[in-house]
């Protein structure tokens, strides 16, 4: 069995940056991917992507280029097409290579880079082919350049914007955008906005995005509520109430987004202490200020730390770097105390963005009809029907109804799950807690398990 210094999760730019600081401090650093290449969700296909496209995508986007070039070009040993199922307390890790085998590593320190994933945007409808979400849609854009042109775009967040903005650029702009930030929010906003400005570009880039869909035409229908996306067999319109007024859109694509929560399964398996984030309304592992969990060794870097953005996750993924070389004998406290400055920079715009794309509440605690666990097809209402049974929590709820135990091992309605207990229960969400994660991570075939103990295939990335 392997022994690194480092052992990283997840080759997206914290994972990255995590690598080419922790090699250019002499640590012997192993990176496993669950793509085939690196660049994760906000630079997937990075280094594969046509000239044109990327034009299509931004210079943010661009920007991931030299990054995974410096990391390709150091010291660390990439895995691709790793997927990690169970990590034991000794940071003992396994996984799986492109589903032909499983081995094992080992590691002084372990580095969680795997991101966030998208919040649950449960509605009614919402199940139904043609419905996928917003970040989905984009990886589209990624690999092919182009969508369907009949496409109604559904929730709030900068990322729909930039979904919007982009599919406008490759000549298939949104057929609507159906927003649910109510009216007045953006004053309540405004409190924060002299802290944002330090953080001019991304308001810059914001306003920039609404001006290009004003000007192109595409609708927008703000303080939306009620939403329902109807067909028998697919996707057939949208309905909605927006400004007290009854509105049908039909459509064959939908895209949702309520914005992006940390990715938390890893830290959940690890037992790491969690708490609730009021301001981005989900759970985040408990982290001192170089993050490091509340497990001896465990660090997360990027948005599994807390939402970000891209460029905050990188230069969380060098402080991580800098820590884990600090607690190995090298100093590197000047270098942190610059990173940790350009962070805070950076981090200035998130209060402002978190206030005004605030989730909808019709998408935390759903009506009683409307399906929560897709995996196990559980409603909202038999949810607080276990409740009303006895059901204290998400891990007795689930013993009830099999709710998170499906695929998704509870991605998709954990924290859905959650916020309706503590609704019915009116209970604070961070005393309801979340699902107790166990492994395997991920499915995976017997003959992967049967095979743990044999140096698996090794996967050349794409």
């Amino acid at each position: 069995m392997k022994t690194h210094d480092v052992a990283i999760i997840g080759a997206g730019p914290a994972g990255m940056a995590a690598a080419i600081e922790a090699s250019r401090n002499g640590l012997n650093t192993i990176v496993l991917d669950e793509n085939p290449a690196p660049g994760g969700q906000i630079y997937r296909s990075i280094e594969t992507v046509p000239d044109q496209r990327a034009a299509i995508l931004g210079p943010e986007y661009i920007s991931g280029r030299s990054l995974a070039a410096d990391f390709r070009s150091c010291s660390a040993e990439y895995v691709a097409a790793a997927t990690v199922w169970n990590i034991d307390p000794g940071l003992q890790i396994h996984y799986s290579i492109a589903g032909k085998g499983s081995a094992q590593v080992t590691a002084g320190s372990l580095v969680i880079a795997t991101g966030a994933i998208e919040r649950p945007t449960p509605m009614p409808g919402w199940t139904l082919p043609g419905v996928t979400t917003a970040g989905a849609l984009q990886v589209l854009l990624k690999a092919q350049g182009a969508i369907n042109d009949d496409v109604v775009l559904v929730g709030s967040g900068p990322l729909l914007y930039l979904v919007a903005d982009q599919m406008l650029k490759a000549g298939n702009a949104p057929k609507a955008i159906v927003e649910t930030v109510p009216s007045g929010q953006l004053l309540k906003a405004a409190r924060h906005l002299p802290k944002a400005l330090k953080a001019f570009s991304y308001l810059r880039k914001g306003l920039s995005m609404m001006r290009r869909l004003n000007k192109a035409g595409v609708p927008v229908y703000g303080d939306a509520s009620s939403i329902a996306i109807e067909g028998t067999n697919k996707v057939e319109a949208v309905r909605f109430l927006s400004k007290g007024k009854q509105h049908r859109i039909e459509t064959t694509g939908v895209g949702l987004h309520q914005g992006v929560i940390p990715n938390q399964q890893i830290t959940r398996l690890l037992r790491c202490e969690h708490h609730w984030h009021d301001s981005q309304q989900c759970f985040v592992p408990a982290l001192d200020d170089r993050f490091e969990t509340t497990v001896e060794g465990v660090f997360v870097a990027g948005d599994g730390a807390g939402i970000g953005g891209a460029v905050s996750a990188a230069l969380r993924g060098r402080l991580v770097a800098m820590r884990i070389a600090e607690k190995n004998g090298r100093d590197t406290r000047s270098e942190q105390r610059t990173i940790q400055a350009q962070l805070a920079q950076d981090a200035a715009i998130r209060p402002f963005l978190e206030t005004l794309y605030a989730p909808s509440v019709e998408s935390m605690v759903p009506a009683d009809d409307v399906m929560v666990c897709r995996c196990e097809e559980i409603t909202a209402g038999q949810i607080r029907h276990a409740v009303d049974l006895g059901a204290p929590g998400p891990n007795q709820v689930k013993s009830y109804l099999r709710c998170g135990m499906g695929p998704c091992q509870g991605r998709m309605c954990g924290t859905t799950a959650t916020t309706i207990i503590a609704e019915h229960r009116q209970k604070e969400i961070e005393e309801i807690d979340y699902y107790r994660i166990r492994p395997p991570l991920k499915p995976l075939a017997l003959s992967e398990l049967a095979s743990i103990d044999s140096e698996p295939t090794r996967h050349t990335p794409l």
